[in-house]
């Protein structure tokens, strides 16, 4: 069952990097990322937020919000969300995270009453630019391995905004050797 679930993993990592190298919108690639979450973690919602200043923007959802995506926002001070982008770390709440005293409640989505959450922070750079939140509507127990995965999801998505923001031509024009050479010697990770 472990073997499975590790080849399952595996796959995840594999369908989201080739996200990556695909010539897409941000826009179709997040709803991509969200669309393989959910189908792994079998989860009732995921949610992409991204940093707008001091700001978390609802970019991205499984659920159909049209009208919330890009108006819903909360201060880095607000909410679960906000709290993880805060602290730079993951949070797992396997029941009634709407009873947490961080939680926020927009009253207009039904998020606001599922019972399990798990979030991390979405990392570019080593600075937080946004935050993954993926719920159930019932109590569940999130494994190591469905934290583990979202935290590497949210250093994907990280990487993918990176790389959305360099054009196709600067990207075709770029002297990567040029590029590696000049940050100084190469040093073995430790």
């Amino acid at each position: 069952m472990r073997l499975l679930r590790t080849e399952q993993q595996l796959r995840l990592f594999q369908k989201i990097s080739r996200f990556m190298v695909k010539e897409m919108s941000l826009q179709e690639v997040l709803q991509g990322i969200v669309s393989l979450v959910v189908e792994f973690t079998e989860c009732d919602s995921c949610l992409v937020y991204l940093r707008d200043g001091e700001e978390l923007v609802l970019c991205a959802s499984n659920t159909p919000h049209p009208s919330t995506i890009g108006k819903v926002r909360l201060k880095m001070s607000e909410g679960l969300t906000g709290w993880v982008a805060r602290e730079r770390r993951l949070l797992a709440i396997s029941r009634e995270a709407y009873k947490d005293s961080r939680f926020k409640s927009f009253g207009d989505l039904p998020e606001d009453s599922f019972d399990a959450f798990l979030s991390a922070p979405v990392i570019a750079r080593n600075r937080v630019v946004g935050v993954i939140n993926v719920q159930h509507r019932q109590p569940h127990q999130h494994t190591g391995g469905e934290m583990e995965v979202l935290t590497t999801v949210g250093e994907q998505v990280g990487c993918v905004l990176t790389l959305a923001r360099m054009s196709a031509e600067a990207l075709e024009t770029s002297n990567h050797v040029e590029l590696v050479l000049a940050s100084g010697p190469i040093q073995p990770p430790r």
